[in-house]
C-alpha cells in the first residue's frame, strides 16, 4: 500500500485557494446537483487537510515554547505517527 504523502504549510495556501474558488463556485449555484455534491466533498476534504496542516503547526509551536535552553531537540511527531 503507498504510503500518503503528509500535507504541508505551502499545501495549505494551496488548499486554501483552491477551496476559496470552489465556495464561489457552489454559492453561484449554477452547478447541477451531482456536480455540487462532487464539488462540496472534495471542499469537506480540503478543509480537513487545512486542519490537519494547522494541528501540526500547533503541536510544533507548542514544543518549541516548551523547551528551555538545556533541552535536548527531539524529533517532532504529528498525531497518528505518520
Amino acid at each position: 500500500m503507498p504510503k500518503k504523502q503528509k500535507p504541508s504549510v505551502g499545501g495549505l495556501e494551496e488548499s486554501l485557494k483552491e477551496l476559496e474558488a470552489l465556495v464561489e463556485r457552489l454559492e453561484a449555484g449554477d452547478l447541477p446537483l451531482e456536480e455540487a455534491l462532487a464539488q462540496f466533498e472534495r471542499g469537506i476534504k480540503l478543509t480537513r487537510s487545512c486542519q490537519t496542516i494547522l494541528k501540526d503547526a500547533e503541536q510544533k509551536v507548542e514544543i518549541l515554547l516548551k523547551k528551555t535552553e538545556q533541552a535536548e531537540p527531539e524529533p517532532f511527531e504529528p498525531e497518528g505517527g505518520k
